[in-house]
């Protein structure tokens, strides 16, 4: 029984970008059927936020003092780039501000919860990539409201208070209480360790699905421009990270992994911001993200793994003067 309850977990988080394909695609036909999960999303949040906080150790923060140049390398290039990137693509497609914002958002917001499964596919340096994470995370409740601020202000009014105090309730304290009990109540988060990838997969396919199901109609308006901006933002991410981090002499692991960290963003945090603070249709930015972020994230691993020789992946070279 526990065999087949393992398979089953394992197949429902091995396919989540294609349970969270299907799931847009009906909200988009059946807007109805998910609109209760609208008023909930914020708790959804707080539960993936909590699975990330289960996977963490007192020992991954360690990490932050053993290896301060990577994180600091990693953490700043994902607050320069994925902000940059965001507002230069708002100009570029001349963006109206309530799609604009959204897609701010995505670049002001943290690393994401699954780009440390994809650090290991990539073999990468899970250490770094999960004290990326862990850092920038903590970090969000100043950073991403005063970015958004800065960015979007001119555009959109932004509450920076509110937007800290929502962010330290949604993302902060359920990693912090999920690493407390991972830490002082062994047995039991050893007891219900696997089940929470499943629980956290199954929480981001509905926040998906809600988020599209507030905006659903727009969507179909806007749909074929925010995946080709969301392919721009998210392809950018993954190149300029792995340029950065090879230019301030990270080693090839590490610079993979900055690469992955900066490209992969808690978009589901982003798609529960609009909801709270602006035009529901704010919020599709983050769910298209939540999407192809995974299947880009997931393709890199399977290039850096496949061209791997004696498990070491060839370097992209960068010249540095």
């Amino acid at each position: 029984m526990k065999a087949v309850l393992k398979s089953v977990c394992n197949f429902l988080v091995s396919n989540m970008s294609l349970f969270v394909f299907l799931i847009g695609v009906f909200a988009v036909w059946k807007p109805e059927a998910l609109s209760w999960v609208g008023p909930h999303i914020p708790v959804f949040l707080g539960i993936i936020m909590f699975g990330m906080g289960m996977t963490l150790t007192v020992d991954d923060f360690k990490n932050i003092v053993r290896n301060p140049k990577g994180i600091f390398i990693g953490v700043f290039a994902q607050f320069l780039i994925m902000p940059a990137v965001a507002f230069c693509l708002v100009k570029a497609f001349g963006l109206p501000p309530e799609i604009a914002i959204g897609v701010i958002l995505v670049g002001t917001c943290p690393g994401g919860t699954a780009s440390n499964v994809i650090a290991f596919l990539a073999k990468g340096d899970v250490a770094l990539s999960v004290s990326m994470s862990a850092t920038s995370t903590i970090l969000a409740p100043l950073v991403t409201p005063i970015l958004t601020y800065l960015l979007a202000d001119a555009v959109i009014d932004v509450s920076v208070t509110s937007m800290m105090m929502s962010i330290v309730k949604m993302v902060l304290l359920p990693v912090l209480l999920g690493l407390a009990v991972h830490h002082f109540f062994e047995n039991f988060s050893r007891t219900i360790n696997p089940f929470m990838p499943v629980l956290s997969a199954v929480t981001v396919v509905l926040t998906v699905g809600g988020v599209v199901s507030l905006s659903a109609a727009k969507l179909l308006d806007v749909g074929m421009m925010m995946f080709v901006v969301v392919i721009c933002h998210n392809s950018f991410g993954l190149l300029l990270g792995y340029i950065l981090a090879k230019t301030f002499r990270l080693d090839e692991k590490s610079s993979r992994t900055v690469s992955i960290e900066v490209g992969m963003q808690n978009s589901g945090m982003a798609a529960s911001l609009a909801v709270m603070y602006f035009d529901p249709i704010a919020a599709i930015p983050g769910a298209i993200f939540s999407v192809w972020h995974n299947v880009s994230g997931a393709l890199l691993a399977n290039y850096f793994a496949k061209h791997s020789e004696n498990g070491k992946v060839p370097s992209i070279e960068v010249k540095v003067s």
